[in-house]
């Protein structure tokens, strides 16, 4: 186990939203415990067969959902749980692309007697062999999260990020699946709540063996329509009343 010193910083928990990441999500969660923290794995519907292994797992809480709602739906479900226990919810991706000990890093960054969301940004992603989808799509998100009113971020699609408890229940995000993690910026800042950033690995796979659920249409519709619909909310709406 890892010698964690989150101070006075409060009690942490850890969310790992899961959908068909059955060849990697028993690592990610080996890895995750090592925090000596609670785990919650939220299985959004998967239909790969690689979930159930999980809950034999000690320390580990198994959530699901019957079909499949979104990554931002098994966040939210995550976060409910976790805030029985805890006060800030660090969300990890299933897929294995992220080092679970970089919580130590986003905690670090958290400033005593604040409540910010921490966002992981993710470092050197070219280099480690990130699809050009990953990385246009940041600069793409980017832009449109600082131009919805969000705060200025370099990666904000990041997957690895701490988020305060129970505040991030309370901010209205309407997106229930990957859009969840931009439109919870863009909601954050309208209502005052911190952001800051820090920097964490990323390891990608080859591309026969990376786990993927980007539809090129479909996400970008998604994207579109979440970005327009904060965009006229924060010119016509009133985002800040």
């Amino acid at each position: 186990m890892m010698a964690l010193d989150p101070g006075d910083k409060g009690r942490f928990a850890v969310i790992i939203p899961v959908f068909n990441h059955g060849r990697t999500v028993q690592d990610v969660v080996r890895a995750a415990l090592d925090l000596a923290l609670p785990v919650y794995v939220v299985d959004d519907g998967s239909t790969d067969g690689g979930v159930p292994m999980v809950p034999a797992f000690p320390g580990v809480h198994h959530l699901r959902h019957a079909v499949n709602r979104g990554k931002g739906a098994a966040l939210l479900t995550g976060f409910r749980q976790a805030a029985r226990v805890a006060d800030w919810a660090i969300s990890l991706d299933a897929d294995g692309q992220h080092a679970p000990q970089d919580a130590l890093s986003l905690m670090r960054a958290i400033a005593p007697g604040t409540r910010p969301v921490v966002v992981g940004c993710r470092q050197h992603m070219q280099a480690q062999g990130a699809p050009w989808t990953s990385r246009s799509g940041r600069a793409f998100s980017n832009f449109w999260v600082r131009t919805a009113g969000g705060p200025r971020v370099c990666d904000s699609q990041s997957g690895m990020r701490i988020y305060p408890l129970p505040e991030v229940l309370h901010l209205g995000v309407q997106a229930m699946r990957y859009q969840f993690e931009v439109e919870v910026l863009v909601r954050a800042a309208w209502q005052g709540l911190p952001v800051i950033e820090a920097p964490i690995r990323v390891t990608y796979q080859s591309k026969e063996e990376r786990i993927s659920h980007f539809r090129p249409f479909a996400d970008f519709v998604r994207n579109s329509t979440t970005f327009t619909r904060l965009i006229v909310r924060r010119i016509f709406g009133g985002p800040w009343r």
